[in-house]
This record gives structure tokens, C-alpha cells and sequence, in this order.
């Protein structure tokens, strides 16, 4: 039984993962495009981000976590930290490290923020952008039930929500306004409402 719980445990994180770093992609890209509501401020979409960003990371947690201690995948410490070093599915899991690997360089950075700068920072945090996608590449590649019609429905909700997200923000114009703020306001300003 504590078997069963701890498979449906590490699937259930992992969807709900992906289903929060999606969100966290599209409110990234909305919140970089400078969208707002009228009567929503700029920086709560960035304080919403950031919410759902360490959601997000509590319940990848958990998926890893949960997917050590079950013994049917018997995935063990080094093959959740080190990519191609689990003997279940070894190439599906090291997607799934890689994308936890630049998370914890994004949180990690996000943390020291303040001692490494803003343009390191910023660098560092692209890396989520590289992140999502091979988190939907484990999804897609590493779940017994990859290939059921639910699970299916879950990647393409991700995979289309980040996709308009991008369409979005590729196609929104700056404003001059806001560029010539965030210029005249330097790094430390110009970073707290852009994320």
C-alpha cells in the first residue's frame, strides 16, 4: 500500500510541478511584456510569478523526493542530482534532473540576488527558460502513464499556455515609456518589476 502511495505521490507532484513551472513560464513572459490589467498593478503580476515560482519549487521537491524513496522506479539520491545515472529510464530522468538542476540555479541566485547583482542574477534566470522545457520532456518521456489521454491533455495545456504566453510577449511592442524607466532607473530599480 505505502508503495502504491508513493508512486501515485511522486506522479501527482510531478504533474502539479509542471503544471505550476508553466505558470510560472507564462506569468515570466507576461510580466517581461510588461502586462497588466487595468487596476492591476505591474508588480503583482511579478508578486504572483514569484509566488507560484516557489509553489512550484515545493512541489518538485516533492516529486524528487517522493521518487527517491519509491521502490519500484529505485531511483536512489546520485540519480536524482546526477543526469544519466538512474537504471530506470536513465535518458527520461536525466531531463528531469537537468530541469531540476538550472531550477536550483535559479533559486539559488534568486536568494543571493542582492550579493551577486542584477545582470548576473538576470543571466542565471534565463536558465528557467531552458528549464521548462526539458521539464515537459521528462513529463512526456518518463511516466508510466505518459501516454494516457489525462496526461496527455496536461502537456499540451502546458505546452500551449507557454506558447501563447510566448506569441504574446514576441509580439507586444515595448513601450518607450518603460524602457526609458527602466534605463534611467538602473539595474537595482529596473529588475524589480521585470522578472
Amino acid at each position: 500500500m505505502t508503495d502504491q502511495l508513493l508512486w501515485f505521490a511522486t506522479r501527482g507532484a510531478g504533474v502539479v510541478s509542471l503544471l505550476l513551472a508553466s505558470a510560472v513560464v507564462v506569468l515570466g513572459l507576461l510580466t517581461t511584456a510588461r502586462w497588466q490589467r487595468p487596476g492591476w498593478p505591474r508588480f503583482l503580476t511579478a508578486e504572483l510569478h514569484r509566488t507560484v515560482a516557489l509553489v512550484s519549487v515545493a512541489f518538485t521537491a516533492l516529486h524528487v523526493v517522493t521518487a527517491i524513496l519509491d521502490p519500484y522506479a529505485q531511483l536512489g539520491i546520485l540519480a536524482a542530482l546526477v543526469p544519466l545515472a538512474s537504471s530506470y529510464r536513465p535518458v527520461a530522468v536525466a531531463w528531469g534532473v537537468l530541469s531540476v538542476d538550472l531550477l536550483l540555479a535559479v533559486v539559488l541566485t534568486s536568494l543571493l540576488r542582492d550579493r551577486i547583482g542584477y545582470r548576473t542574477w538576470k543571466a542565471v534566470h534565463w536558465l528557467a527558460y531552458a528549464g521548462w522545457p526539458l521539464a515537459v520532456l521528462h513529463s512526456i518521456t518518463a511516466g508510466s502513464d505518459a501516454t494516457a489521454p489525462w496526461m496527455l491533455l496536461v502537456d499540451a495545456v502546458a505546452i500551449g499556455s507557454v506558447v501563447a504566453a510566448l506569441a504574446f510577449r514576441l509580439t507586444m511592442p515595448a513601450s518607450p515609456r518603460a524602457i526609458l524607466a527602466d534605463v534611467s532607473a538602473g539595474p537595482a530599480q529596473a529588475g524589480r518589476g521585470s522578472r
